[in-house]
């Protein structure tokens, strides 16, 4: 009688990782080993070929492609304002994010004004997003390295975001609120009182995080000197937002190119010094606390006007016109039948995500869809660097470096 062991050749070929594995690797001498692409400290279908020295890290080979949902060729085929929503299922902590710089890059290439108010709703609806994103990072990050209690104390803060998000959108999630010109629909009564209320109360939540893992010796032993990535490659290998501060460069495009209105709003870019995991986690806190004081700002300052901007060939007129103006009700036939045609032309705009650099390159051809829609997200350029980040650590390490650049697969795989 044959064993399982003994019917089978569980051995795969090495040939095709001839160039990315070592000539010891292919002795025989190093194990290859696969990590996922379902492994729940990849943080999505994300397969990790990893070249073993005992348990030290001696390649780290990222593969992707395992969540393609094809949202950029799919928006080639909508109408501008109907693609929107898709950019909002790319990466799911980010969607008002994601919505403001594909609706910057409409707004470029139509040269279509934005009003301030609109401006500043969006910036409410930015850093909410990004303290949302950094709560899920922090939580499922501390829990990956073994911390359980924080990640529910940060989802617990999350839902109260997410609460928001329903109370101005009608949605959690995919909210799709930031539209070209401005936003779907004003902010109602309760939320600038509700928002108050949780920008008062958010500050004592961060410390309670910080006491629970700062100057925890577990944390700093799981963290420090772990990842490292120095300044020079992390610019090299095209890294930014938190993931690049980490390693001490100050590049923040809200700062260095103000999109919105960031240009009136008074903040830090905090900056690590040792360019490891633990840097990045102070970087993302500190963040969680400038978000802060952006937010406060926006709700002190919020001018008064309108919300969309009143150019009718791109934004349908409101519901109230519709009832004595046969202008308002061509436009909105128009609008909602054929879409707007932006001249032809081919702009990139980028923003500052959670993740980093989020860029939207988009080619007009003339006609109501766009001929290209193209995104330079940063999951895809920071996991060409996990290899940078990983080799010579021990596989233990390897889920804290994962969850240092935080990653969101669909982010990369669009």
């Amino acid at each position: 009688m044959t064993t399982v062991s003994e019917e089978y050749d569980w051995a795969a070929p090495l040939e095709p990782l001839k160039n990315l594995v070592s000539e010891r690797a292919l002795s025989g001498e190093t194990m290859v080993l696969n990590m996922g692409p379902q492994h729940p400290s990849t943080h999505g279908v994300l397969r990790l070929v990893l070249e073993l020295d005992g348990e030290t890290v001696v390649n780290c080979i990222p593969d992707i492609g395992y969540l393609h949902t094809g949202i950029e060729k799919n928006m080639e085929s909508k109408k501008y304002e109907g693609a929107l929503v898709m950019t909002d299922r790319m990466d799911y902590l980010n969607n008002m994010g994601n919505n403001l710089v594909y609706c910057l890059a409409i707004e470029k290439l139509a040269e279509l004004d934005v009003p301030l108010r609109a401006q500043y709703l969006r910036v409410i609806g930015a850093e909410l997003t990004r303290l949302n994103s950094h709560l899920v990072w922090l939580g499922t990050h501390a829990m990956d390295i073994g911390a359980m209690s924080l990640f529910l104390y940060c989802f617990r803060e999350r839902e109260r975001i997410l609460d928001m998000f329903e109370m101005i959108s009608g949605q959690r999630m995919m909210t799709s609120y930031i539209r070209p010109g401005g936003v779907w629909r004003d902010i109602t009564p309760d939320f600038l009182p509700t928002l108050r209320g949780f920008l008062d109360d958010f500050p004592r939540r961060i410390d309670e995080y910080e006491t629970l893992l700062t100057n925890n010796p577990l944390w700093r032993d799981r963290t420090q000197g772990i990842g490292f990535i120095s300044a020079e490659d992390a610019i090299a290998l095209g890294c930014s937002g938190p993931t690049l501060r980490g390693s001490g460069v100050a590049w923040d495009i809200r700062k260095a190119i103000p999109y919105s209105a960031y240009d009136q709003f008074d903040f830090d870019v905090p900056v690590g010094r040792n360019g490891d995991v633990y840097d990045r986690y102070m970087v993302r806190v500190e963040e969680l606390r400038q978000s802060l004081r952006i937010l406060n700002q926006a709700v002190k300052n919020l001018p008064n006007g309108p919300f969309r901007s009143n150019n009718r060939k791109y934004v349908p007129p409101p519901r109230s016109e519709l009832g004595h103006s046969m202008e308002a009700v061509i436009h909105h036939f128009k609008l909602w039948t054929e879409g707007f045609r932006p001249p032809k032309g081919e702009v990139y705009v980028r923003v500052e995500s959670p993740r980093g650099e989020l860029g939207c390159f988009l080619v007009s051809d003339g006609s109501p869809r766009p001929w290209r829609a193209h995104f330079r997200t940063p999951s895809f350029i920071h996991l060409s660097a996990l290899p940078a980040m990983s080799q010579g650590y021990m596989i233990a390490d390897l889920v804290g470096i994962i969850g240092s650049v935080d990653i969101v697969l669909g982010d990369s795989d669009r």
